[in-house]
């Protein structure tokens, strides 16, 4: 599996790693995911997710059944 957010579509981006003398060379920037279990109420079963931290912090906010409506709507999930 990608590295890539399954409920906000993160994933990583390339930019410059630059020296002390100013050279540039590529680099990645990642994304920091977790694995998480999290329990639907509605349809009474755990899913397992790959997710970005800061999308932890969105369920955290607005409840997992939220993000996961938003994440159908934007075709992260089927």
């Amino acid at each position: 599996m990608s590295r890539v957010c399954q409920l906000t579509g993160k994933k990583a981006i390339v930019g410059n790693r630059v020296s002390h003398s100013n050279r540039k060379t590529k680099r990645k920037f990642n994304v920091n995911l977790i694995s998480k279990r999290f329990f639907i109420p509605e349809e009474n079963r755990w899913i397992t997710l790959k997710i970005s931290t800061s999308a932890l912090k969105n369920i955290n906010k607005n409840g997992i059944s939220a993000v996961l409506k938003e994440a159908r709507e934007k075709g992260f999930i089927k």
